[in-house]
């Protein structure tokens, strides 16, 4: 099976210079099916938005055509909008390592595999980046599982993804059941076929 090398030369993408409300700020972070971590995030007390798009790639403004061709370098995020003052960095990624069993070399990760899928923490500022280090450092710690394979690395241009992405499983368009945003739910999250993450 060949592999698919992503050359970042062709086109440089800067950091993401969208602007959150005055007092926010984002995280954006990739964790597999970005319906699902939409919804995990929507949850987080705090949270004032969130959206689900593509980043960290060598290509303007990709389809999720593009984005899931494999061949961009993309990955499909989610961008939170939260509220420092209610709602802290950690506990976005407290949310994170809940709701994501992250990949590690000797176990990798179901049904959403290809770069696309791949696992990141994508920080905004030099204190996100320390955060997500030294949490990452503690999650490695508690798991027996091998080394997590997890990228941490500065946010690239977020571009939204098609309107038919956002909100989806709470809106509950292709099972045919709307899923709690209500802050602080813990209900399970239902992604078909009879399963719940």
């Amino acid at each position: 099976m060949s592999q698919t090398i992503i050359d970042p030369s062709p086109i440089s993408q800067g950091n993401d210079d969208d602007t959150p409300l005055p007092g926010h700020e984002f995280a954006q972070f990739s964790a597999g099916c970005f319906w699902v971590y939409e919804l995990v995030f929507q949850r987080v007390p705090g949270v004032t938005h969130t959206e689900v798009g593509y980043s960290q790639g060598i290509i303007h403004d990709p389809s999720h055509e593009d984005v899931f061709s494999g061949t961009t370098g993309h990955c499909a995020v989610v961008r939170v909008q939260y509220d420092p003052k209610s709602c802290s960095y950690d506990s976005l990624l407290d949310a994170l390592w809940t709701w994501h069993s992250p990949p590690t070399i000797y176990f990798p990760n179901g049904y959403d595999k290809g770069p696309q899928h791949r696992s990141g923490i994508y920080f905004y500022t030099p204190e996100q980046e320390k955060v997500s280090r030294e949490s990452l450092e503690r999650k490695q710690q508690e798991t027996e599982r091998g080394k997590i394979m997890i990228e941490i690395l500065p946010a690239k241009k977020f571009y939204r993804a098609e309107e038919c992405h956002q909100q989806y499983l709470s809106k509950g368009v292709e099972f045919g059941r709307d899923q709690s945003t209500d802050k602080g739910c813990e209900d399970p999250i239902y992604v078909g076929g009879g399963s719940y993450v």
